[in-house]
């Protein structure tokens, strides 16, 4: 057992006290504290003291190769995208064989479309995967088109489920090379606070991460969610939601399962009541239901029978409704992720039926032009925040990496102020209290307190005397996990 260490004065709810941490725990807390022999002492000089921050929704590994790719962020036409492809291939081209992979487009309020035909000009036979922010498609040349199956597509623009099979490839690579890429995600999270992660990236890490604790992995506490297709696994094990894995120190623990019921906003594929203006006459002018009641319902069962939470995908308001009728009907656990549109009847079924509202701010800055286009007379009821929280609705936050950045005080900031480009804040009625922010920004470990785990951040500033606009570049001083540094700069 280590010594521990004493923080000397600490802000802590807005009174200066020290706290002595021993063996994983916060042990004391007040004024003048005693420093047992061998202890470390911090002085953090009136810096504050908050409970370690969870990130409650991230695609881990498809963050850290996200790190790794063409950044297409800034790209505001299709025309934009291929200049950086053409700019990357000219002065820092993949090895000969590799793929170009790109990440983070937003193509729909583009002035162009995305086509295969306007990437092969500055590509020739490297073949180039762009993969939109939201993750519900990709963007590929003719030369990717042929390496990964789908040369007959009549676009190069391969959405939902049709390019799982891609990605699935493109995370194909040496397994240390990944966990080094997983590692650095890890370590920066670390700087900005964060203790833990749910994990959502598909199909099931728990194997992955148990592997990675057993190298020395010490960053992060992770919750490893299952996917459909890998269902029967965790059943085999007997795992339920909430067990610690063996031989990780208590920081993996089986997760939820995982469905995905509805596409996205940006890909226009989030199942609404109502068409998408100008694809009215499309296959899908309502978005795309890809898991219907008759196989949702069934699924939320079985996973309750054995001992597992669920976690449903829902972004369109006819999604959300559907998501939350499997939820009443099976009496399943669990979360709606998302829930990005909602019917005015649902706000208040998420308190009734004991459900959490999961849900990611930095969607509702990055998306406000999209959505008052697509959800135009209905945004009054989107990333309805205060409104679920008025309903009395459990809220937990997160950023949904890589669609938006692994980093709790960009998520913070949106949540308490819907702007960040000076603008003014979008539906500044659904903005919710920083304290509740901050609340639903913390693990299972609660606030701060004698006996509890000491999974901590020490900020500079105090995050309730900032303008909110300063939430998002909060320096941090220092990070622990279970007692233990994952982070310390300054201190």
């Amino acid at each position: 057992m280590s010594a521990g260490v004493l923080l000397r004065a600490a802000r802590l709810s807005g009174t200066v006290v020290d706290l002595l941490v021993a063996d994983g725990r916060v042990s004391a807390t007040g004024p003048d504290l005693a420093a047992p022999a061998g202890v470390e002492i911090v002085d953090l000089e009136g810096r504050t003291v908050l409970p370690g921050l969870w990130d409650n929704h991230v695609h881990f590994d498809q963050w850290a190769l996200a790190r790794q790719r063409l950044d297409l962020g800034s790209a505001r036409s299709a025309a934009d995208a291929v200049e950086l492809v053409g700019g990357r291939l000219r002065h820092d081209p993949p090895a000969p064989g590799a793929p170009l992979v790109g990440a983070g487009f937003r193509d729909a309020l583009w002035p162009d479309d995305p086509h295969r035909d306007l990437l092969d000009p500055v590509s020739a036979t490297v073949p180039v995967v762009l993969i939109s922010a939201d993750l519900h498609c990709c963007w590929v040349n003719s030369a990717a088109a042929h390496r990964y199956g789908v040369a007959g597509h009549p676009t190069g623009v391969i959405r939902e489920s049709d390019w799982h099979p891609i990605m699935d490839q493109l995370g194909e690579l040496p397994g240390a090379v990944l966990d080094r890429y997983a590692a650095e995600a890890a370590t920066a999270a670390a700087a900005r606070g964060v203790v833990g992660i749910v994990d959502y990236e598909w199909p099931w890490q728990l194997d992955t991460w148990r592997s990675r604790f057993a190298a020395g992995f010490q960053r992060l506490r992770v919750v490893a969610s299952v996917w459909p297709s890998h269902l029967d696994e965790p059943i085999g094990r007997g795992l339920r939601t909430g067990d610690p894995i063996p031989g990780t120190g208590g920081l993996l623990t089986m997760g939820p399962l995982k469905v995905i019921s509805d596409g996205s906003l940006n890909t226009r594929t989030a199942y609404c009541h109502d068409p998408y203006p100008g694809l009215e006459s499309s296959a899908h002018p309502c978005g795309m239901l890809l898991v219907p009641p008759a196989e949702l319902v069934p699924l939320l069962r079985r996973a309750t029978a054995a001992g597992l939470d669920c976690a449903v995908h829902a972004i369109g308001d006819r999604a959300s409704t559907l998501a939350l009728d499997a939820y009443a009907a099976t009496g399943a656990r669990g979360r709606v992720e998302h829930a990005q549109l909602l019917s005015p009847a649902d706000l208040g079924r998420f308190a009734e039926l004991g459900l959490v509202a999961s849900v990611q701010p930095e969607h509702a800055v990055d998306d406000r032009d999209v959505a008052d286009h697509y959800w135009a007379g209905r945004t009054h009821r989107s990333f309805a925040y205060r409104s679920l929280l008025d309903a009395g609705a459990r809220l937990v936050l997160g950023s949904d990496a890589p669609v938006a950045p692994l980093d709790p005080w960009v998520t913070l900031a949106a949540a308490v102020h819907r702007s960040a480009d000076g603008r003014p804040s979008w539906h500044p009625e659904q903005e919710i209290p920083l304290d509740v922010a901050l609340a639903a920004s913390v693990g299972p470990s609660g606030p701060v307190g004698v006996g509890r785990p000491a999974d901590l951040v020490i900020t500079d500033l105090d995050p309730a005397a900032v303008a909110p606009d300063r939430l998002r570049a909060m320096p941090v001083a220092g990070t622990l996990l279970a007692g233990r540094w994952t982070h310390r700069a300054g201190l």
